[in-house]
């Protein structure tokens, strides 16, 4: 018998771990859709639709693109939107990919259109919810351009429900033209490097990989770094392993010669275009394409005015800001989840703050987060703005409760240095329950000291000073995101505090004031150094351009230097630089020489006293738990404490479980557990059922001997249960979520916790548990990278580890998909027709039918029916009826009356 229990625990295993996540089907077609300012442009757009993975109807999302991308790089986030219930559409913006058309930049006239379209065609699917007839429950997300164009398309489209963009802008114009004075565009400073990088993204040869969507520096979005070779946002089995022939459904086009319809999922980008149709052809590109690309022409001449001027016109600030936010004040009234980079040169911090402030004046909720990525590199932390994003949808478009949106208002990602363990880097999230804006929630006076001094602008503007190389800095062992910075001898000034007495957490955009003396105007880089480690660190990688009319007696400016956040530690100095050149930026060729001094001696910090971190790290109690332990230990033995747990009674020495007479009241008297009896056989899948608050985890817990009970008896196997009582190492139990020690994988949690036992190795039937646990590559990643559905599975293999002869799950199928729900529910039966027993507590009336043979049916603490399910749900039409005796009581608890 122990063989051939064996032997379908291991069949259940294997089950389970070759069981694929839920099956996504892409359907790639080729969409038409008209644009212009004039309605008389035919696009085709490249698209895939991602059915929700459970096969009923879901809320829409539709996922954009990065700037260089196309469908192919949000592919991973589509096939997780998917598994998660959600009807995913995406596509290729016009001028990329194999889409046609050219690029506009996000422009009202062009992509906005564009999108109301793919709306129109997603109301259309059968697949989809709806709202009222021809508008979708839908959501919006999309990094860089396609956080733009989110925002863009949520202001001229009001059926967008929710937003979630990404590391994206307010104002192109600002953006590529900042200024540290606030004077705007006109006087800002020309981003020479990452405008370059930005436009030549689209005059590249489009066969040279521009449909690989890797969202690397080369293949995708300009600056974010390459996702891992197994993308976390996708589980192993989740997409088919070759696209899904293109098909024309409902809304949709048939495939067209030369539109690449029969392709297009094959990512392998547009060739040449012709002049007609746009369609791409063999045989390279022509003249016009490799100055201008595949963008419109006149984004492609104001693109080529402003790189030979270094100047922004009014022409090319208008053209900017039209494809941006800032152009739209007061349209944006939906729900907005903004999260931005902290390693940003391209669109800083700045930027979210002021999309946050423009859609909170409509009253619409909105949160911010600042992420350890961006641009310029960082971790990227994939499943974290993952879960975030699809958590922000499940609340607005899923629930729709209406109470307050998940998360806090603001939270930000810190350093929390290395894992003792593993020596990898810890990322820690401090949160606050209100965004105080870039000013911080109080602002820190820093005095500064130094003399004026003299500054060169070298001729050519060459060497330059290098603060950040724009989306390089990953590749260059993290020249940005650590801070490293270089300034030439000769063309900075430097002013420094005196050293910190106690830390300054800086949270939000400082500034100072200066004064620069000379003739003319003049192109200065401000940057705030931490000084006091092994060399000078630049917090993110971060400068302030700034342009002034120098004069004989000194220009006073004020300079709002880069929002950041960042931790100067006490013996640390703050040193602020005034520089004359940036490599990343377009600096006057004529040599000049000016003197800058402090125009006021005070730097100001803003700080946010509010913000708490929230997990990772070894807290005190790790060190002073051993010691306590060590007490306890020490205080009965002295006191010669003997555990009384009474003789075992022989005649349930078969019997799994019996309770009697269970009583247990909170501290105000309010009953959680009275007066409860009820006894579990041999076999038997026993549902403890019942709605929340109804006693069934406070019961569980008294089964496993971790609180003690006012009255009655639990009896294991005959055996009554106190603390620490040897019968119990025939339970295993998962109760109130899992817990697992962060910094350590699965596997070595799964280990650890068995050595801790102290039974032998070999009766943990480790590898059955892993297999069960189906976490693949996953088992050996820190634990505190998994998402809930991977923490649930890790805990019910823990749980069964040693095969134990009693199981006590606690809601086992929280997190899991569908398909994995339905293998659980396998492995539990076969368990128990082993001749163990299985006790689930669930508030699901349908999952206790699915799963169990015997239920025990609880409302507030006390017994309300018990019995095998097939009796209890009886014979409705015998009934006269529409629902059995179970389904009448569970209702009758939860107060459907129907």
């Amino acid at each position: 018998m122990a063989l051939a229990v064996g032997v379908l625990l291991a069949l259940a295993a294997v089950g389970w771990a070759v069981w694929p996540a839920p099956p996504v089907r892409a359907i790639a077609q080729v969409i038409p859709v008209v644009d212009g300012p004039a309605d008389d442009q035919r696009v085709l757009l490249d698209t895939t639709f991602f059915p929700p993975a459970d096969g009923g109807r879901g809320p829409a999302v539709l996922l954009a693109h990065g700037f260089g991308g196309s469908k192919r790089s949000v592919r991973d986030q589509a096939v997780r939107l998917a598994q998660a219930g959600y009807a995913v559409l995406t596509w290729s913006a016009r001028g990329f990919g194999a889409s046609t058309g050219e690029i506009a930049l996000n422009s009202p006239d062009y992509e906005v259109k564009d999108v109301r379209q793919l709306i129109d065609w997603v109301a259309r699917r059968p697949e989809v919810l709806l709202d009222a007839p021809g508008d979708p429950r839908l959501g919006l997300a999309g990094g860089s351009y396609g956080g733009a164009i989110t925002l863009m398309a949520a202001a001229y489209d009001d059926r967008i429900d929710a937003i979630v963009p990404q590391i994206t802008w307010y104002d192109l114009a600002d953006a590529l033209f900042p200024d540290a004075t606030g004077q705007g565009p006109e006087q800002g400073v020309f981003k020479r490097m990452w405008a370059g990088l930005f436009f030549s993204r689209a005059v590249e040869s489009p066969l040279a990989g521009a449909d690989s969507g890797s969202g690397s520096p080369l293949t995708g979005d300009p600056g974010v770094p390459s996702p891992p070779a197994t993308p976390l946002l996708s589980r192993p089995g989740g997409l088919p392993s070759s696209p899904t022939p293109a098909t024309s459904p409902p809304g949709g086009a048939s495939p067209s010669p030369g539109a690449g319809a029969g392709s297009t999922d094959q990512g392998t980008g547009a060739a040449s275009r012709d002049k007609d149709t746009g369609q791409g052809a063999p045989g390279g590109i022509d003249g016009r394409e490799v100055r201008c690309g595949r963008f419109l022409p006149a984004i492609c001449d104001m693109y080529q005015q402003v790189a030979q001027t270094g100047r922004a016109t009014p022409a090319a600030v208008e053209t900017l800001r039209r494809s941006s936010p800032v152009s739209v004040p007061g349209k944006i009234r939906v729900p907005a989840l903004l999260i931005q980079g902290k390693y940003d040169s391209l669109f800083p911090l700045s930027h979210a703050d002021a999309n946050a402030r423009a859609i909170a004046a409509t009253g619409a909720p909105v949160r911010v987060a600042w992420f350890d990525g961006g641009h310029d590199g960082g971790d990227g932390e994939l499943d974290w703005v993952a879960d975030r994003t699809i958590g922000w949808f499940d609340h607005w478009l899923k629930n729709r409760s209406g109470g307050p949106p998940p998360g806090e208002a603001f939270s930000v990602t810190r350093n929390g240095g290395r894992d003792p363990g593993t020596r990898r880097p810890v990322l820690l999230h401090a949160a606050a329950g209100r965004y105080p804006g870039l000013a911080g929630a109080a602002r820190t006076p820093v005095p500064l000291a130094g003399p004026d001094q003299e500054v060169a602008g070298p001729p050519g503007g060459s060497p330059a000073a290098i603060s950040t190389v724009p989306g390089m800095a990953g590749l260059l062992g993290g020249l940005g995101g650590a801070g490293l910075a270089i300034d030439m001898p000769g063309q900075a000034a430097a002013f420094e505090s005196a050293p910190l007495t106690a830390p300054l957490e800086v949270t939000g955009t400082p500034s100072a004031s200066v004064r620069v003396h000379g003739e003319g105007e003049v192109i200065l880089f401000a940057k705030l150094y931490d000084v006091g480690g092994q060399r000078p660190l630049l917090p993110q990688g971060l400068v302030a351009p700034f342009r002034v009319t120098a004069t004989p007696a000194g220009t006073p400016v004020t300079v709002t230097l880069p929002a950041i956040d960042h931790r100067f530690e006490v013996g640390h100095r703050l040193r602020l630089v005034v520089s004359t050149t940036d490599m990343g930026y377009a600096s006057p060729i004529a040599p000049a020489v000016h003197r800058v001094g402090l125009a006021s001696s005070t730097l100001t910090v803003p700080t946010d006293p509010a913000l708490r971190t929230t997990g990772g790290g070894l807290g005190w109690w790790t060190w002073a738990l051993p010691l306590a332990a060590l007490a306890v230990a020490a205080a009965i033995l002295l006191t010669g404490r003997v555990r009384h747990a009474g003789r075992p009674d022989p005649a349930l020495a078969g019997v799994p479980l019996r309770i009697t007479g269970l009583s247990k009241r909170y501290r105000d008297g309010e009953p959680a557990v009275d007066d409860l009896s009820f006894q579990v056989d041999r076999g038997q899948v026993l549902g403890l059922l019942g709605p929340n608050g109804a006693g069934k985890t406070t019961t569980m817990r008294m089964m496993m001997g971790l609180i003690h009970p006012d009255a009655g008896e639990i009896r294991i196997f005959g055996h009554r249960v106190t603390p620490g009582a040897p019968v119990l190492s025939r339970l295993g139990s998962f109760v109130e979520g899992p817990g697992f020690l962060p910094h350590l994988s699965g596997r070595e949690n799964l280990e650890l916790y068995w050595r801790a036992t102290g039974r032998p190795r070999d009766d943990a039937h480790l590898p059955e548990a892993l297999e069960i646990a189906a976490l693949g590559s996953a088992l050996d990643r820190a634990v505190r990278t998994y998402s809930q559905g991977m923490r649930q599975r890790l805990a019910i293999a823990q749980a069964m580890l040693g095969l134990p002869d009693l199981l006590v799950l606690d809601e086992p199928t929280n997190g899991l998909d569908p398909p994995q729900i339905a293998e659980m529910r396998r492995v539990l039966i076969r368990y128990a027709a082993g001749g163990r027993t299985v006790i689930v507590s669930s508030h699901l009336l349908s999952e206790v039918e699915q799963t169990c043979d015997h239920v025990v049916v609880m409302h507030r603490g006390r017994l309300v029916t018990a019995g095998p399910v097939s009796d209890l749900l009886g014979d409705p039409a015998a009934a006269g009826g529409s629902r059995g005796r179970l389904e009448d009581v569970f209702l009758d608890l939860i107060g459907d009356k129907a």
